[in-house]
């Protein structure tokens, strides 16, 4: 017999009953510290005539709204921070009965003081404004992963974590595995954006795609990571009609540029019209450094132009991720109006890559500017002509880089870990947009 003093096999030295026991137990303690977690969570709302119902399921905190236009409620917790820390937030979210979850179903960050008052941020002129943290894929489950990084701003002492469910009749929400923690700052996230001013001579749809290698090979020998050629290539000045150079995609233009893209190891973005069945599209496609198809994106905003000839719109808005960040797409006179570019910042677009054959300038420093992302554009436009640019366009809206002369290149290096944040400014618009915006997109 063994110190058991039961036998020589040593799993029973735990009967049935004691094994019984410590698992109850187990089982408990894990219960009593969830319950300690939930229990720092009070219940919010603006006006007690809009308070919606609140309730406390297994693992989440559950707000559930009835027939009633515009209840409001949230969860909220309020946490010690420090100033120039970063704090990591993650929330799962899952939704029932709810149209627009990802203006419904947000989660804010707010900063104070130890008096609950609003703090300034580190920008001079510029108030600490809440945190929006954007919503992640659906897993399995339906849950969302909301989630973000953020500097603590430099006087401020508290962070209320807030969880809502707002104007969403006969809807609910879960919120759970909630994480606010002290973090590493983030990577930086630099990318070199090349724009590029080349106007093909039209010999034929090979050829127009051929005279764009060396200044690819330029941009590469620069270190871009990203460059944007021009509308339409393969068709662009030939005399044939869009019916006449529309292809497959993946096709022969996406695999010419994949295997240019593969030998400087850039990342490539083009338009090009594209067959599928009896349809052509004016699609824009992007290309990664080992030449596969990351995406494509089919014209949503078509000119009159366009549809005589046969052309059909697009409807999706597309998000492609890279090793640097999100890039969506958009074409030429998609720029002229707001939805497209919109619809892509909802997404996650981090920077638009804008094949353009014109535009006017002022609505691409717009594109850039109420959306908060990089805009790198790419135009056939002659620069003398006081029209479209081929340029890199940040946030603001500042042009930050513009080729003056047709066939030259310029680059830009952009760090997208850094939000921008301005003078009497209502926080990092780039989440906002997610989250306040009119409409849905798909």
């Amino acid at each position: 017999m063994d110190g058991c003093g039961l036998s020589s096999r040593p799993y029973n030295c735990l009967t049935p009953m004691r094994l019984y026991l410590s698992l109850t137990a187990l089982l408990v303690s894990m219960l009593a510290a969830h319950a300690a977690d939930l229990a720092g969570w009070t219940e919010k709302s603006p006006r007690d005539e809009i308070r919606p119902s609140f309730s406390r399921e297994a693992q989440s905190l559950v707000i559930t709204q009835d027939a009633r236009q515009g209840l409001d409620g949230w969860y909220q917790q309020t946490f010690t921070v420090q100033g120039g820390d970063f704090m990591k937030f993650s929330a799962a979210r899952k939704t029932t009965g709810v149209e627009d979850p990802r203006h419904s179903g947000l989660a804010r960050i707010v900063w104070s003081d130890a008096k609950g008052k609003g703090v300034p941020s580190s920008t001079p002129g510029a108030s600490a404004e809440p945190e929006h943290p954007m919503d992640g894929t659906i897993d399995a489950q339906g849950r969302s992963t909301l989630s973000g990084v953020y500097q603590v701003p430099p006087k401020a002492t508290q962070a209320t974590i807030e969880l809502h469910l707002q104007h969403a009749p006969k809807g609910r929400v879960e919120w759970s595995d909630i994480v606010f923690e002290k973090t590493v700052a983030p990577a930086a996230r630099k990318v070199r954006l090349a724009a590029l001013q080349y106007l093909p001579t039209g010999k034929s749809p090979r050829q127009n795609c051929e005279e764009y290698v060396p200044l690819i090979a330029e941009a590469a020998k620069q270190k871009a990571d990203l460059i944007v050629l021009g509308e339409t290539v393969p068709y662009a000045r030939t005399g044939l009609t869009p019916v006449q150079t529309a292809e497959l995609i993946p096709g022969p233009t996406t695999q010419f540029f994949g295997e240019v893209a593969k030998q400087h190891s850039i990342h490539i973005a083009l338009s090009l019209y594209e067959r599928d069945g009896n349809l052509i599209y004016n699609t824009a496609v992007l290309l990664s450094p080992e030449g596969k198809l990351l995406g494509k994106y089919r014209k949503v905003c078509l000119p009159h132009g366009e549809v005589e000839k046969g052309v059909a719109p697009g409807s999706e808005y597309p998000v492609f991720d890279t090793a640097f960040g999100k890039v969506g797409l958009m074409i030429c006179y998609d720029g002229f109006y707001p939805e497209v570019a919109r619809a892509l910042a909802a997404n996650g677009a981090e920077v638009i890559a804008w094949p353009v054959w014109g535009c006017d300038p002022l609505l691409a420093r717009a594109r850039a500017c109420e959306n908060r992302v990089y805009v790198v554009s790419n135009t056939f436009t002659d620069p003398k002509n006081n029209w479209m640019i081929s340029a890199v366009i940040d946030p603001a809206g500042k042009v930050v880089a513009q080729a003056m002369e047709n066939g030259t290149v310029v680059i830009y290096e952009a760090d997208l870990s850094k939000p921008l944040v301005g003078p009497y400014n209502l926080g990092d618009f780039h989440d906002i947009v997610q989250r306040h915006r009119p409409g849905a997109s798909k």
